[in-house]
């Protein structure tokens, strides 16, 4: 059983930091989160996809173990929300990356027990995290679908490095296309509003959601910087 950590985190955290300077602590690590399967996945995924797939099994103990105590019950909330976030990524990177239409539902794996568990009052912290990663990824997939992107994605899926070249190089054709360019603006403005929205309220969950949107919106950006500098 998963207790709200919405107040177990500033009744237990030290009384050096403030309520704020707490809520912009889970933020921060919300966003670290989000970068994590972007570094440190992505490369594991594809040349170790079953140690990734594993490794959800440690992070899921772990989870748990910081959930026993209520000094660190908020921080094993946040874990349970990025194991979901892993145990997708394993799953799809790992054996079903050829298939862009199945990212979507693999990467909702975790949907109905994070909306079970909030309906309960549980674990909000983490469900809420989870929320948040799986709602910039739907509005990312929303990006590809709509600037035409997703040949591209079958096709670098398919080659070798070598080959993957000229693919990307289209892919950035039509990124930077006043379509490409549009969309990118009107959907990276929907992302920052969402993540910045939250951030009035005093409730832990709500700050984790808004990490994890907002980290949606700093990786999607890097990305469209390095494609615009290729």
């Amino acid at each position: 059983m998963v207790p709200s950590t919405d107040l177990v985190g500033l009744e237990r955290s030290p009384t050096t930091v403030s309520p704020q300077s707490f809520r912009w602590l889970i933020f921060g690590a919300a966003v670290f989160l989000i970068s994590v399967p972007v570094f440190i996945q992505a490369p594991l995924v594809r040349t170790l996809p079953w140690l990734s797939l594993f490794s959800t099994v440690a992070l899921l103990w772990g989870s748990q173990k910081l959930l026993q105590h209520p000094r660190t019950q908020l921080w094993g909330d946040l874990a349970l929300g990025f194991t979901w976030t892993w145990l997708a990524g394993s799953l799809y990177w790992g054996w079903l990356r050829w298939e862009p239409f199945l990212h979507l539902p693999v990467e909702a794996i975790g949907l109905p027990f994070a909306l079970w568990s909030i309906a309960q009052g549980r674990g909000k912290v983490g469900n809420f995290f989870y929320l948040g990663s799986l709602l910039g990824t739907v509005i990312t997939d929303i990006y590809f679908y709509l600037v035409d992107l997703i040949p591209s994605w079958r096709a670098l899926m398919a080659v070798g490095e070598e080959f993957a070249q000229p693919i990307f190089q289209s892919a950035i054709a039509q990124m930077q296309t006043p379509w490409g360019i549009a969309w990118a603006v009107g959907l990276a403005t929907v992302l920052f509003v969402v993540s910045l929205v939250p951030l009035r309220s005093r409730q832990n969950h709500w700050w984790a959601f808004s990490g994890a949107v907002f980290s949606t919106l700093l990786v999607d950006g890097l990305f469209w910087l390095v494609a615009s500098m290729a």
